[in-house]
This record gives structure tokens, sequence and C-alpha cells, in this order.
């Protein structure tokens, strides 16, 4: 993989040609004759999905026949991938796919990037979003029922869940003076769940994030709580432009998906040093394992940048030197996301 320096702010956001041109070399082609093997096989699959529709099949026989062809093709392919995701995308039966209002929001993206805060929210089941399922026609609310289960799905509300604990884990062991600041907030759903919020057991939850739609719905959302929902970046994180203060737990859960080693082990550093004796930092990035990573690409135009344990291993190893820390990485329980932690010894 080529990973350049990529920056998740303000003035650059995340859109999949940016993501593409991180994780996709053109150096890395091995050649024409790989590259019309492999727009046969794309052709192939296209045609069975046709040919599927056309005889009424069930659409989740549909969509699990082509997320998996679409995963061994980018696996086989690798190399020309690139070129094959156009040809995907501009095919008519990429219509069917969007009738999934989940899927559709991706494709075409109403707030300007990939992965909102609104398109996580249908992987949630948020209330928020369950009018737009409802008014989807019969085909589109079979196909959101493959893809609220499909496992990358799965994996993040589990991520959603593992995140309310550490949370009210570290609101236990600190006490009322602790501090919380998540990076890329979103719409915070994390905090819906947690009892330190609810019983007022955290002094200051901070959550930061580039999306002046999604800031104000953290700030209504939790109006009289102890959440500041603050209007900032990856850029304004490492310039250090805003005062913060310090903090017993930092936590980016769905950004480094899109950051360049070098942008994700500065920003890395820059959390350490935001941390009390005794915190903790964790950032989440969806695995090489990911079973859908064709489909995201191509149906979805939600192109994200895979990490694999040593990957993981690599921006902990590279930002802690000279640094007392405890770190580890570890998988979910289906291993389409994987953690990172580094806590500082007291």
């Amino acid at each position: 993989m080529n990973r350049r320096e990529f920056a998740f702010d303000g003035q650059s956001l995340i859109t999949p040609e940016a993501v593409h041109r991180e994780i996709f070399s053109p150096q890395e082609s091995s050649g024409e004759h790989d590259l019309v093997e492999a727009k046969a096989q794309v052709a192939l699959t296209l045609s069975v999905a046709v040919q599927q529709v056309a005889a009424g099949q069930e659409p989740a026989v549909i969509i699990d026949r082509l997320i998996k062809s679409l995963h061994e093709t980018r696996a086989r392919y690798y190399a020309v991938w690139p070129e094959l995701v156009p040809i995907v995308q501009n095919h008519p039966v990429s219509a069917y796919f969007h009738e999934d209002p989940f899927t559709r929001w991706s494709f075409e993206k109403p707030r300007g990037y990939s992965g909102d805060a609104h398109l996580i929210d249908f992987i949630y089941g948020h209330p928020s979003v369950a009018d737009e399922i409802r008014s989807s026609s019969l085909l589109g609310q079979t196909l959101h029922r493959y893809t609220y289960n499909a496992p990358s799905a799965v994996a993040v509300r589990e991520r959603r869940d593992l995140l309310t604990r550490y949370v009210d884990q570290v609101a236990a062991e600190k006490g009322p003076e602790a501090e919380i600041l998540t990076i890329a907030a979103g719409h915070l759903r994390e905090a819906d769940r947690s009892v330190a919020l609810k019983q007022g057991a955290i002094k200051r939850w901070v959550a930061l994030d580039q999306d002046p739609m999604s800031v104000g719905a953290t700030a209504r959302d939790f109006q009289g709580t102890c959440v500041e929902a603050i209007d900032g970046s990856v850029r304004s994180m490492l310039t250090r432009s805003q005062d913060l203060g310090t903090f017993d737990f930092i936590y980016a859960a769905g950004l480094y998906d899109y950051l360049a080693d070098k942008v994700a082990i500065k920003l890395t550093q820059t959390c350490l040093d935001r941390l009390k004796p005794g915190g903790m930092f964790l950032f989440a990035n969806f695995s090489t394992e990911v079973p859908d990573d064709g489909y995201m690409e191509t149906i979805m135009n939600w192109t994200l940048l895979l990490r694999s344990q040593s990957e993981m291993w690599n921006i902990i190893n590279e930002s802690v030197a000279g640094r007392d820390v405890e770190t580890e990485v570890k998988f979910g329980a289906n291993r389409n996301i994987i953690y990172g932690t580094i806590k500082l010894r007291t």
C-alpha cells in the first residue's frame, strides 16, 4: 500500500478519490493482461447479478453473492482494482443496490464526505433514520436488513458498546473528576448508553468533530450534561490551536480508517501529550479481514484504509518512543475492527 500524508480536517474532507490516491499506487499495476482478465471477471459478476434480478431471486441471495464476488476480485486483482471501481459504479445494476437507503446515502454523500455521522446512524439503527428506512421501497427495506446485519455493521455496533464500557470504566476508576476526549465524535451515540454520564459521574466529555451539523446535533442532544461539543479537526489537534486541556481517556473510533501512517502517528503522539498520568488513548480501525470491502468501495463509494495487526503495532511503536506505557492491539469479536490502546504508567 502507498500511504502518503493525508489529513482529515475542515479544509480536506474525506472523499473516495482522495483515499484511493493514498491506498492504491498506479506503479503497483502488474500489466495489461491482469486488467483485461479483471475486467472480464467484473463483467461476469455484474452479469450474474442482472440475471438474478431478472429471475426474481431473493435480494439477500443477490447481494450476498455480489459482496463475495467483489471481495474475491479485489483480493485477486488488487493492483488494478482502482480501474475496476468505476466499471461497477457505472453499471445499471448498481441502482438495484442503491434502493437500500444506507447504501444510497453512502454513495451520494449528502454531507460531502465519506463516513458521516448520519451514515453511521443507519448502522446503529438509530431512530433518526427510521423514517428514511420506512419510506424506502420494499426492495430497499429488504436489502437494508442484509446490510444492517453484515459483519462490518455488527462490528461497528460492538465498537460503540465497547467505547461506552471504556468510558464508564474510566469514570469508575477516576471518580467525578474524570475527563474524556472523543476525536471525530460524530453524533456521540456511545454516550446514549453511558451510565456514568446519566449519573453525572464525569466532569467533562469533549466531543470534537469537523462537521458543524454533527457538532450542532451533539450539542442539542446532550444539552445540560457534561458533554461539550466542539468544532475541531485533526489539523486543529496537530497544530494545538485549541486549548482543550488534558484527559483521562482519549479515543478516535472511526478516524484512523482515513489517515495515512504519517498523520496517524503524529495524531497519536499529540493525543498522548494530552493524557494525564495513568491516562489511556484508544484508536480503532477497520481490519484487512473485512469481507465487504469490495462492495463498500464500489456500490457504496466508501473507501477505507484497512489495517492489519502489524500495521496497528507500527503506529503504536512509532508513537511511544521514550514513554513508559502499556500497549495492546486486539481484534473485535468478528475481527472486522481492530483496536490499539496505549496507557501511560503513573
